[in-house]
């Protein structure tokens, strides 16, 4: 039972993914918003916070990677240690690739934020130490991936024409904005964790869980490689 309900869930994420365009992206800037920031010439705080929370309430792939750590986590100081170290790096980098102008791939950073999914999902499955008789230091591999994760959006926001002027200002509170969107966005999972985990089947769906998850970031890290090669 376990395995065909695993089989559907799996099923249905592949289909509803290839639904998507081709050049899918969770860190497509849209028209509007893109149009809004190269037309800005000047500091303009509440809007990047908006912005910023915008990016991450809607970034599919921050939210799955994300969910992947909390996943299993119970006591609130783990929970605050894990996701501030994924704070730090990605702070890091999307600050350094658009002040700093550190530039690379778009599709190969993203392949790798689709990989993060990919491994802990891998993880949650108890994976590692299954297959491959070891258990991967969590809180560096959180840290470094939240590095790629940061990165992905500053690839975008580098291929606007942004104003000089209030740059950082504007940027920094984006940031903030992200941050803010991730604790608003965390919270509402956390919530809902905490119901499920009140259940008895919590344990065994939660293999099923992970597995789609692992699923869909195995997808993820295929339509950015696809669209690496097509562009090159």
């Amino acid at each position: 039972m376990l395995i065909r309900t695993t089989a559907f869930l799996i099923l249905v994420v592949i289909l509803c993914t290839l639904a998507l365009p081709a050049g899918v992206s969770a860190h497509n800037v849209s028209k509007r918003d893109a149009s809004f920031v190269e037309s800005n010439h000047g500091i303009a705080i509440a809007a990047f916070l908006y912005l910023g929370a915008k990016h991450m309430v809607t970034g599919y792939d921050h939210l799955a990677f994300l969910v992947g750590v909390i996943f299993f986590l119970y006591r609130l100081k783990d929970i605050v240690l894990y996701v501030s170290l994924f704070t730090v790096g990605h702070s890091i980098t999307l600050l350094g690739g658009v002040l700093g102008g550190i530039h690379a791939n778009p599709y190969l950073i993203d392949a790798v934020i689709g990989l993060s999914v990919v491994y802990k999902a891998f993880d949650n499955m108890d994976g590692f130490r299954r297959f491959l008789g070891f258990e991967p230091n969590t809180k560096l591999a959180v840290l470094i991936f939240g590095l790629f994760h940061g990165f992905g959006l500053a690839t975008k926001l580098q291929e606007l024409a942004l104003a000089k002027n209030g740059l950082v200002t504007n940027i920094l509170s984006f940031n903030v904005g992200v941050e803010i969107g991730q604790v608003l966005a965390l919270t509402a999972v956390l919530i809902a964790l905490s119901v499920w985990r009140t259940r008895s089947g919590f344990l065994q769906h939660a293999f099923t869980t992970n597995a789609v998850l692992m699923c869909a970031g195995f997808i993820l890290v295929g339509y950015q490689v696809a669209g690496y090669f097509m562009k090159a």
